[in-house]
């Protein structure tokens, strides 16, 4: 909230969405957010493929979005009880497709252009410092995608 509030005047305009912490987003509100926007911003607990339905996903036709930033693999108590008891359901396959790579490849095949995301399980802290160097380098500064990765990997 402290990061969205820091750059709220600097491009953000038309900015909306779902904080997660009121409600969680439908599947109807994740596939209305998704094709509708030029960015897309997941800052969230576990694997951002955990709430989306991957048969919807595919399905999806998102050349609008030119950029993705998915901040995740956030692991509590909580989170980890919940991807466990709906993982039940899902075969070995379906969960091999919500890793990090498999997940950029499907938003790729959908049409996202450029996705940006954790390779490995980090902390709240940690993703809220990358989105704010994230936020200051790409709103503020006005830096590319890739010379913000680039930061990033610093």
């Amino acid at each position: 909230k402290e990061i969205l509030e820091k750059y709220h005047d600097l491009l953000t305009l038309q900015w909306e969405g779902v904080i997660g912490n009121i409600r969680a987003p439908s599947q109807a509100e994740w596939e209305q957010l998704l094709t509708n926007c030029r960015a897309f911003l997941f800052y969230g607990m576990e694997r951002f493929m955990s709430h989306i339905l991957l048969n919807r996903l595919v399905a999806m036709n998102i050349p609008k979005c030119h950029l993705m930033i998915i901040l995740d693999l956030v692991r509590s108590e909580q989170s980890y009880q919940r991807i466990k008891n709906s993982g039940i359901h899902k075969s070995f396959q379906h969960t091999a497709m919500e890793r990090p790579t498999e997940t950029a490849l499907l938003l790729s095949l959908a049409g996202v252009r450029s996705v940006i995301a954790n390779q490995w399980y980090t902390t709240l802290r940690e993703n809220a410092d990358r989105l704010d160097v994230l936020s200051q380098n790409l709103l503020s500064i006005g830096r590319t995608t890739g010379q913000t990765v680039h930061i990033l990997q610093k």
